[in-house]
């Protein structure tokens, strides 16, 4: 199939490119940028002025909840609203029913993706047997099922003489370990402990919970020589102690999700679960310091943090409730909102969902497949097109994710959304198509 997309605005922070082009897609890969050849006869042309054409965006933390949370959604659901949003490549945690630690279960969903023909599905093997922290998988055999990296979801190894041999293992072949910096003893709480969780009577996270985690994983990367991923940093001393340990060399990258770079505490409202959260929104200052992270570099990439959850387990009390939101279909408007708010150029912020988590992709795992994150010529076809004028607030019953509860929702925070997705190619077929 060649396909012909005119007058697009091509954002691409990879190549630093913002300009008016044309891109000739054929075979599945990009053809060529601005000089279409003279013999290229393509079998769709769209007219795409005034759109943004970008690389399809990267979500480094996205749960699809299948296998076993299909009542809380689909494979298929859940890919539809990541091209809804733009989102072409995405990497799952294990944390699955059961949980991805055996080959079998790794080549059964990816399987399942492809033949979707939808986003392009990046699973993340399990560190430890069941998430339990106490015996190591197999990572040799999980890398080869196509796992990318290992980690526990949100749940700690309890025992740092595991995680120790865990990293060792991980370093001698050259994987990725990601992991959510949380000690165990002190991450049992619903809110993020300050004056707001104390008033409202719910138990508190301390960012110590944090910080001590931080301090234990740097020691054990000393001595292991491990690359280690840190996904959903939540606090403002946990992204001091990032800065220095980058300065200090050690191989480390890590993300922060679209509810912490917006919301606060405060944003719980009167115990609305839908700001029920895994980290814990934090005060402004945290807010602020992870917003500065982002746009210096300190912090790599911005995820959606994508958790759908049934409306029944959002319906219970606030320190009841399932925690976890959706956030697939917003994670480009709140990309772009940061970067109003911050006032910073689209190609900067756009990396922080593009180029810079694809390149933790391609570090973490050598076969990813060439194009993710970028439009360059001989690589896959992976883009959005957007529409760049169009501001509203969210109405969670337009959302395609099977889980609707979102802190974003229109009577929530009230918040406008800038920019749509108006269509969204992977491998250069439309998964979701054009309007004529």
């Amino acid at each position: 199939m060649k396909i012909l997309i005119r007058n697009a605005r091509l954002i691409d922070p990879a190549s630093q490119t913002d300009r008016v082009a044309d891109v000739a897609v054929a075979a599945g890969r990009i053809l060529a940028i601005g000089d279409i050849p003279v013999d290229f006869h393509p079998n769709h042309s769209h007219d795409a002025t005034g759109l943004w054409l970008l690389p399809g965006l990267v979500d480094l933390c996205a749960r699809t909840r299948e296998p076993g949370h299909e009542y809380e959604g689909m494979l298929a659901s859940e890919l539809a609203a990541a091209v809804a949003g733009g989102v072409t490549s995405l990497v799952c945690p294990p944390d699955t029913d059961p949980v991805l630690d055996e080959p079998g279960l790794v080549e059964m969903l990816r399987f399942r993706a492809e033949k979707l023909h939808q986003a392009r599905l990046y699973p993340l093997g399990a560190l430890t047997r069941d998430l339990k922290g106490q015996v190591l998988t197999e990572m040799n055999e999980l890398t080869q099922a196509g796992c990318v990296g290992f980690g526990q979801a949100d749940q700690a190894v309890y025992d740092t003489q595991v995680l120790q041999r865990a990293l060792q293992y991980a370093a001698t072949f050259g994987y990725t370990v990601w992991l959510r910096p949380q000690d165990p003893h002190l991450g049992q709480g619903v809110a993020a402990s300050g004056p707001l969780a104390t008033r409202m009577g719910l138990s508190g996270v301390p960012v110590a919970a944090e910080t001590i985690a931080l301090h234990t994983l740097f020691a054990l990367m000393r001595s292991t020589g491990a690359r280690v991923h840190l996904c959903r940093l939540s606090s403002a001393s946990g992204v001091e102690l990032v800065r220095q340990a980058k300065a200090e060399g050690l191989p480390l990258s890590c993300d922060v999700s679209i509810n912490s770079l917006h919301l606060t505490d405060v944003d719980m409202g009167y115990f609305d679960s839908r700001a029920r959260l895994t980290p814990p929104l934090r005060q402004q200052a945290d807010r602020q310091a992870l917003r500065a992270a982002l746009a210096d570099g300190t912090i790599d990439a911005l995820v959606s943090d994508h958790h759908p959850v049934q409306g029944d387990e959002k319906a219970l009390p606030f320190a009841e409730a399932e925690p976890g939101a959706t956030g697939l279909e917003l994670l480009l408007s709140l990309t772009l909102k940061w970067a109003q708010d911050e006032g910073l150029s689209q190609l900067q912020a756009l990396s922080a969902v593009t180029s810079r988590p694809a390149a933790i992709l391609r570090r973490s795992h050598p076969g990813v497949t060439a194009g993710v994150g970028c439009l360059q010529v001989g690589g896959e076809a992976d883009l959005c097109l957007v529409q760049p004028d169009e501001v509203g607030a969210l109405d969670p019953a337009q959302l395609r994710s099977q889980g609707r509860h979102t802190p974003f929702a229109m009577d929530c925070t009230g918040m406008s959304m800038p920019a749509r997705v108006t269509a969204t190619m992977v491998g250069g077929a439309w998964a979701r198509p054009p309007r004529p």
